[in-house]
């Protein structure tokens, strides 16, 4: 086995923590994963184009965005450090995606092509459960964020975000985390102030 490099020991951890995989097959599977940097600005996706990378991202942010009628970006998620970043549906469909998946800073990971992870799902079960745990993570946090968007004021969701993922504040602009959000800059600032003010 060759040695790790740092990143690919970082994902190597996270694998084993999602799914209980031996760490030498976890090793085997990070090998396979290539160095992969971002600039600032730059772009992983773009609307149009099929997802073909699977990213494990392990310094920087990048956001997905996908854009409205009127031409508006409306930011769709945000992704950190420690985290998997792709178009679940363009990657696993083979489909143009709908969405764009941006840079919000210099980044730094590693990737795997969707057809060297497929044949990793095929011949490791204990990846492919890997896989599935990372997908219904993925799944439960839309669907916790759908409802969030329904059930909860604008400034529960504020709050929640800053909880959650505090680090964004300092790496986004707030017209971007306005619209992942679902509501105008002048209203988070708003929110901003009063919460501040408490």
């Amino acid at each position: 086995m060759n040695s790790l490099s740092p990143e690919q020991s970082k994902l190597v951890d996270f694998i084993t923590k999602a799914y209980p995989m031996p760490a030498k097959m976890a090793s085997e599977v990070s090998e396979r994963f290539y160095p992969l940097r971002i600039n600032k600005g730059d772009f992983l996706l773009k609307e149009g184009s099929v997802s073909n990378e699977y990213v494990f991202l392990t310094e920087g942010y990048m956001r997905s965005f996908a854009t409205d009628p009127d031409g508006n970006d409306i930011t769709t998620s945000f992704h950190g450090p420690q985290q998997v970043v792709f178009e679940i549906t363009s990657f696993f469909h083979r489909i143009p995606s709908r969405e764009n998946i941006q840079a919000l800073m210099s980044c730094t990971g590693i990737a795997i092509t969707y057809a060297t992870l497929n044949e990793l799902f095929h011949a490791l079960p204990e990846f492919r459960e890997f896989g599935r745990s990372i997908l219904v993570r993925g799944f439960s946090s839309l669907k916790s964020r759908m409802l969030s968007t329904i059930t909860e004021t604008a400034e529960t969701r504020y709050l929640q975000l800053l909880q959650s993922n505090p680090d964004i504040f300092h790496h986004a602009p707030l017209r971007t985390i306005a619209s992942y959000l679902g509501i105008t800059d002048s209203s988070l600032s708003r929110i901003r102030k009063e919460v501040s003010e408490k």
